[in-house]
Protein backbone atom coordinates (compact mmCIF):
# COMPACT_ATOMS: atom_id res chain seq x y z
CA UNK A 1 0.00 0.00 0.00
CA UNK A 2 1.51 3.20 -0.98
CA UNK A 3 2.26 5.71 1.87
CA UNK A 4 0.27 9.14 2.27
CA UNK A 5 1.74 12.04 0.62
CA UNK A 6 2.67 14.60 3.37
CA UNK A 7 0.86 18.03 2.88
CA UNK A 8 3.87 20.58 2.76
CA UNK A 9 3.42 24.65 2.29
CA UNK A 10 5.21 27.44 3.61
CA UNK A 11 3.73 28.62 6.84
CA UNK A 12 2.00 25.15 7.56
CA UNK A 13 1.23 24.10 11.09
CA UNK A 14 1.01 20.44 12.38
CA UNK A 15 0.29 18.63 15.38
CA UNK A 16 3.39 15.55 14.91
CA UNK A 17 3.16 12.23 16.82
CA UNK A 18 5.50 9.18 17.23
CA UNK A 19 5.96 6.09 19.21
CA UNK A 20 8.95 3.84 20.25
CA UNK A 21 8.97 0.94 18.60
CA UNK A 22 6.74 -1.93 19.99
CA UNK A 23 5.74 1.10 22.26
CA UNK A 24 9.28 1.18 23.93
CA UNK A 25 9.40 3.72 26.77
CA UNK A 26 12.30 5.56 24.77
CA UNK A 27 12.29 9.03 26.72
CA UNK A 28 12.33 7.05 30.31
CA UNK A 29 15.91 8.16 30.99
CA UNK A 30 16.79 11.67 31.62
CA UNK A 31 19.45 11.06 29.38
CA UNK A 32 17.46 10.46 26.33
CA UNK A 33 15.00 13.10 27.24
CA UNK A 34 18.12 15.45 27.08
CA UNK A 35 19.37 13.87 24.08
CA UNK A 36 16.04 14.04 22.07
CA UNK A 37 15.43 17.48 22.66
CA UNK A 38 19.26 19.04 21.84
CA UNK A 39 18.10 17.62 18.73
CA UNK A 40 14.89 19.06 18.73
CA UNK A 41 16.27 22.61 19.20
CA UNK A 42 19.00 21.90 16.36
CA UNK A 43 16.45 21.07 13.50
CA UNK A 44 14.32 23.69 14.75
CA UNK A 45 17.29 26.43 14.35
CA UNK A 46 18.28 24.69 11.32
CA UNK A 47 14.86 24.20 9.63
CA UNK A 48 12.97 28.21 10.83
CA UNK A 49 10.69 26.24 12.82
CA UNK A 50 8.43 27.43 15.21
CA UNK A 51 7.34 25.23 18.28
CA UNK A 52 4.28 26.37 20.03
CA UNK A 53 4.07 23.57 22.15
CA UNK A 54 5.70 20.28 23.13
CA UNK A 55 5.46 17.34 25.56
CA UNK A 56 7.74 14.40 26.24
CA UNK A 57 5.85 11.02 27.14
CA UNK A 58 7.49 7.62 28.20
CA UNK A 59 7.00 6.26 24.97
CA UNK A 60 6.12 9.28 22.68
CA UNK A 61 6.23 12.79 22.08
CA UNK A 62 3.62 15.64 20.64
CA UNK A 63 4.98 18.91 18.99
CA UNK A 64 2.58 21.96 17.68
CA UNK A 65 5.01 22.92 14.81
CA UNK A 66 4.99 25.93 12.55
CA UNK A 67 7.01 25.16 9.20
CA UNK A 68 7.98 29.03 7.82
CA UNK A 69 9.24 27.12 4.86
CA UNK A 70 7.48 24.69 4.33
CA UNK A 71 10.35 21.78 5.47
CA UNK A 72 8.43 19.18 7.39
CA UNK A 73 9.41 16.01 5.97
CA UNK A 74 13.29 17.01 5.91
CA UNK A 75 13.31 18.49 9.34
CA UNK A 76 11.55 15.59 10.47
CA UNK A 77 13.83 12.81 8.62
CA UNK A 78 16.71 14.68 10.27
CA UNK A 79 15.33 14.91 13.89
CA UNK A 80 14.18 11.21 13.98
CA UNK A 81 17.15 10.12 12.12
CA UNK A 82 19.85 12.22 13.98
CA UNK A 83 17.98 11.19 17.76
CA UNK A 84 17.97 7.28 16.98
CA UNK A 85 21.94 7.32 15.88
CA UNK A 86 22.77 9.24 19.33
CA UNK A 87 20.27 7.38 21.33
CA UNK A 88 22.07 3.91 19.61
CA UNK A 89 25.43 4.93 19.41
CA UNK A 90 24.63 5.36 23.48
CA UNK A 91 22.90 2.62 24.96
CA UNK A 92 25.19 0.22 22.56
CA UNK A 93 22.17 -1.01 20.24
CA UNK A 94 20.64 -1.48 16.85
CA UNK A 95 17.38 -0.86 15.08
CA UNK A 96 14.37 1.24 14.52
CA UNK A 97 13.50 3.26 17.50
CA UNK A 98 10.49 4.92 16.03
CA UNK A 99 7.13 2.72 15.22
CA UNK A 100 7.18 3.65 12.10
CA UNK A 101 6.24 7.04 10.22
CA UNK A 102 5.35 10.01 12.41
CA UNK A 103 1.58 11.73 12.10
CA UNK A 104 1.77 14.75 10.80
CA UNK A 105 -1.73 16.35 10.94
CA UNK A 106 -2.32 19.84 9.90
CA UNK A 107 -3.46 22.36 12.21
CA UNK A 108 -5.59 25.46 11.21
CA UNK A 109 -3.97 28.78 12.96
CA UNK A 110 -6.22 30.47 15.80
CA UNK A 111 -7.99 28.38 17.70
CA UNK A 112 -7.79 24.50 16.82
CA UNK A 113 -3.62 25.60 17.44
CA UNK A 114 -4.61 26.56 20.99
CA UNK A 115 -6.71 23.69 21.73
CA UNK A 116 -3.64 21.64 20.16
CA UNK A 117 -1.62 23.31 22.51
CA UNK A 118 -3.91 23.26 25.68
CA UNK A 119 -4.18 19.23 24.87
CA UNK A 120 -0.67 19.02 24.62
CA UNK A 121 0.28 20.34 28.17
CA UNK A 122 -2.55 18.20 29.92
CA UNK A 123 -0.69 15.15 28.74
CA UNK A 124 0.84 13.89 31.44
CA UNK A 125 -2.27 15.41 33.39
CA UNK A 126 -4.58 12.81 31.63
CA UNK A 127 -1.87 10.00 32.42
CA UNK A 128 -2.12 10.40 35.82
CA UNK A 129 1.55 11.55 36.19
CA UNK A 130 0.99 14.96 38.03
CA UNK A 131 -1.56 17.49 39.09
CA UNK A 132 -2.13 20.52 36.77
CA UNK A 133 -0.91 22.33 40.20
CA UNK A 134 2.70 20.06 39.66
CA UNK A 135 2.67 21.06 35.99
CA UNK A 136 4.89 23.53 35.90
CA UNK A 137 7.85 20.93 37.65
CA UNK A 138 7.09 18.72 34.71
CA UNK A 139 10.31 19.34 32.78
CA UNK A 140 9.59 17.58 29.56
CA UNK A 141 6.68 20.02 28.43
CA UNK A 142 7.09 23.35 27.05
CA UNK A 143 4.37 24.65 30.00
CA UNK A 144 7.47 24.34 32.42
CA UNK A 145 8.91 27.48 30.26
CA UNK A 146 6.50 30.06 31.50
CA UNK A 147 7.59 29.21 34.64
CA UNK A 148 11.31 28.60 34.40
CA UNK A 149 12.78 31.25 31.53
CA UNK A 150 16.20 30.69 32.21
CA UNK A 151 16.86 28.30 29.06
CA UNK A 152 14.25 29.34 26.71
CA UNK A 153 15.09 29.02 22.75
CA UNK A 154 14.40 31.11 20.44
CA UNK A 155 12.01 29.07 18.30
CA UNK A 156 9.42 28.13 21.35
CA UNK A 157 6.83 30.65 21.00
CA UNK A 158 5.14 30.71 24.38
CA UNK A 159 2.25 33.59 23.72
CA UNK A 160 0.32 31.13 21.05
CA UNK A 161 -1.53 28.76 24.66
CA UNK A 162 -1.87 32.27 26.58
CA UNK A 163 -3.49 34.30 24.00
CA UNK A 164 -6.05 30.79 23.08
CA UNK A 165 -7.07 30.62 26.39
CA UNK A 166 -8.51 34.21 26.24
CA UNK A 167 -6.22 36.88 25.81
CA UNK A 168 -4.16 36.07 28.98
CA UNK A 169 -0.72 38.09 28.95
CA UNK A 170 2.89 36.49 28.77
CA UNK A 171 3.19 37.95 32.64
CA UNK A 172 3.46 36.28 36.09
CA UNK A 173 -0.88 37.49 36.32
CA UNK A 174 -1.02 35.37 32.96
CA UNK A 175 0.56 32.06 33.84
CA UNK A 176 -1.26 32.02 37.03
CA UNK A 177 -5.09 32.40 35.23
CA UNK A 178 -3.61 30.15 32.52
CA UNK A 179 -2.75 27.43 35.12
CA UNK A 180 -6.29 27.90 36.41
CA UNK A 181 -7.56 27.56 32.62
CA UNK A 182 -5.81 24.06 32.22
CA UNK A 183 -7.19 23.31 35.93
CA UNK A 184 -10.85 23.77 34.69
CA UNK A 185 -9.89 21.79 30.53
CA UNK A 186 -8.93 18.91 33.26
CA UNK A 187 -11.90 18.87 35.51
CA UNK A 188 -14.67 19.94 33.07
CA UNK A 189 -13.50 20.93 29.12
CA UNK A 190 -12.91 19.16 26.36
CA UNK A 191 -9.06 18.82 26.33
CA UNK A 192 -8.77 17.42 29.84
CA UNK A 193 -11.08 14.22 29.01
CA UNK A 194 -9.58 10.83 27.49
CA UNK A 195 -11.79 11.29 24.13
CA UNK A 196 -9.64 14.60 23.27
CA UNK A 197 -6.92 11.53 22.44
CA UNK A 198 -9.08 10.72 19.22
CA UNK A 199 -9.94 14.10 18.12
CA UNK A 200 -6.68 15.85 18.50
CA UNK A 201 -4.42 12.70 17.08
CA UNK A 202 -6.62 11.19 14.40
CA UNK A 203 -7.80 12.10 10.60
CA UNK A 204 -5.40 14.45 8.29
CA UNK A 205 -6.31 18.06 9.82
CA UNK A 206 -7.31 19.93 12.51
CA UNK A 207 -9.60 23.17 12.19
CA UNK A 208 -13.12 24.23 10.98
CA UNK A 209 -14.58 22.56 7.92
CA UNK A 210 -13.91 25.45 5.91
CA UNK A 211 -10.48 25.48 6.70
CA UNK A 212 -9.96 21.59 5.57
CA UNK A 213 -12.02 22.51 2.12
CA UNK A 214 -9.93 25.37 1.66
CA UNK A 215 -6.57 23.13 2.10
CA UNK A 216 -7.88 20.45 -0.49
CA UNK A 217 -8.97 23.19 -2.76
CA UNK A 218 -5.39 24.85 -2.76
CA UNK A 219 -3.27 22.02 -1.89
CA UNK A 220 -4.56 18.55 -3.68
CA UNK A 221 -2.52 15.97 -1.87
CA UNK A 222 -2.41 13.88 -5.14
CA UNK A 223 -0.59 16.59 -7.55
CA UNK A 224 0.30 19.74 -5.64
CA UNK A 225 1.84 18.06 -2.75
CA UNK A 226 3.98 15.52 -4.62
CA UNK A 227 5.11 18.69 -6.85
CA UNK A 228 6.38 20.20 -3.29
CA UNK A 229 8.38 17.59 -1.97
CA UNK A 230 10.11 17.17 -5.20
CA UNK A 231 10.61 19.74 -7.64
CA UNK A 232 9.51 22.88 -6.03
CA UNK A 233 10.51 22.48 -2.58
CA UNK A 234 14.17 21.58 -3.72
CA UNK A 235 14.04 24.85 -5.95
CA UNK A 236 13.12 27.17 -3.37
CA UNK A 237 15.40 25.60 -0.42
CA UNK A 238 17.96 25.71 -2.53
CA UNK A 239 17.24 29.34 -3.47
CA UNK A 240 17.08 29.99 0.35
CA UNK A 241 20.41 27.97 0.70
CA UNK A 242 22.28 30.12 -2.18
CA UNK A 243 20.96 33.70 -1.01
CA UNK A 244 22.42 32.82 3.32
CA UNK A 245 25.75 31.45 1.70
CA UNK A 246 25.96 35.15 -0.85
CA UNK A 247 25.45 36.99 2.44
CA UNK A 248 28.36 35.09 4.39
CA UNK A 249 30.84 35.35 1.57
CA UNK A 250 30.04 39.02 0.95
CA UNK A 251 30.62 39.43 5.18
CA UNK A 252 33.92 37.93 4.91
CA UNK A 253 34.86 40.07 2.03
CA UNK A 254 35.36 37.41 -0.40
CA UNK A 255 34.32 36.86 -4.02
CA UNK A 256 32.58 34.40 -5.92
CA UNK A 257 36.14 33.25 -7.51
CA UNK A 258 38.13 32.91 -4.08
CA UNK A 259 35.17 30.58 -2.70
CA UNK A 260 35.63 28.23 -5.33
CA UNK A 261 39.65 28.26 -5.74
CA UNK A 262 41.40 25.31 -3.75
CA UNK A 263 42.78 24.77 -1.23
CA UNK A 264 39.11 24.11 0.34
CA UNK A 265 40.40 24.11 3.87
CA UNK A 266 40.83 27.56 4.97
CA UNK A 267 39.72 28.49 8.00
CA UNK A 268 37.15 31.34 6.39
CA UNK A 269 35.04 28.54 3.97
CA UNK A 270 35.41 26.11 6.99
CA UNK A 271 33.52 29.02 8.98
CA UNK A 272 31.21 29.51 5.90
CA UNK A 273 30.50 25.32 5.71
CA UNK A 274 29.48 25.77 9.22
CA UNK A 275 27.31 28.83 9.51
CA UNK A 276 25.20 26.66 6.41
CA UNK A 277 25.18 23.69 8.17
CA UNK A 278 24.24 24.89 11.56
CA UNK A 279 21.50 27.16 10.19
CA UNK A 280 20.39 25.13 6.92
CA UNK A 281 19.85 21.54 5.65
CA UNK A 282 22.17 22.02 3.25
CA UNK A 283 23.55 18.97 1.92
CA UNK A 284 27.41 18.09 1.47
CA UNK A 285 26.55 17.74 -2.53
CA UNK A 286 25.45 21.13 -2.70
CA UNK A 287 27.66 22.75 -0.47
CA UNK A 288 30.61 20.91 -2.69
CA UNK A 289 28.72 22.86 -6.04
CA UNK A 290 28.98 25.99 -4.93
CA UNK A 291 32.73 25.80 -3.78
CA UNK A 292 33.81 23.93 -6.76
CA UNK A 293 35.08 20.92 -5.23
CA UNK A 294 34.18 17.38 -6.83
CA UNK A 295 34.25 15.52 -3.38
CA UNK A 296 30.97 16.32 -1.19
CA UNK A 297 32.30 13.63 1.30
CA UNK A 298 35.56 16.05 1.91
CA UNK A 299 32.72 18.50 2.67
CA UNK A 300 31.66 15.98 5.78
CA UNK A 301 35.36 15.67 6.84
CA UNK A 302 36.07 19.21 6.85
CA UNK A 303 32.86 20.19 8.70
CA UNK A 304 33.21 16.78 11.15
CA UNK A 305 36.96 17.99 12.22
CA UNK A 306 35.97 21.53 12.71
CA UNK A 307 33.07 21.14 15.11
CA UNK A 308 36.06 18.99 17.42
CA UNK A 309 38.06 21.65 17.86
CA UNK A 310 38.00 25.61 18.28
CA UNK A 311 36.46 27.17 15.29
CA UNK A 312 37.52 29.81 13.05
CA UNK A 313 37.60 32.95 13.91
CA UNK A 314 35.48 34.06 11.11
CA UNK A 315 32.30 32.45 12.34
CA UNK A 316 31.91 35.02 14.50
CA UNK A 317 31.54 37.53 12.11
CA UNK A 318 28.95 35.14 10.07
CA UNK A 319 27.15 34.81 13.09
CA UNK A 320 26.99 38.55 14.20
CA UNK A 321 25.14 39.59 10.85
Amino acid sequence: MPRKLRLEYPGAIYHVINRGNYRAAIFATSGARTAFMSCLWEVCKKSGWRLHAYVLMQNHYHLALETPKGNLVAGMQWLQATFANRFNRIRGERGHLFQGRYKALVVEPGAALGQLCHYIHLNPVRAGMVTVGKLKDFQDSSYCHLWHRTECPPCLVLDTALRQAGGLADTLAGHRAYEKFLAWQAAHGPMGRNEAYVSMSRGWALGSKGFKEELLKEHDPSATSRAWETGGKREIQQAQWGRLLEAGRKTLGRTKEEMRCRPLGQPWKIALMLYMKERTQSSNTWLAEQFGHPQPKYISCLVWAARRREPPKELNLLIKQ
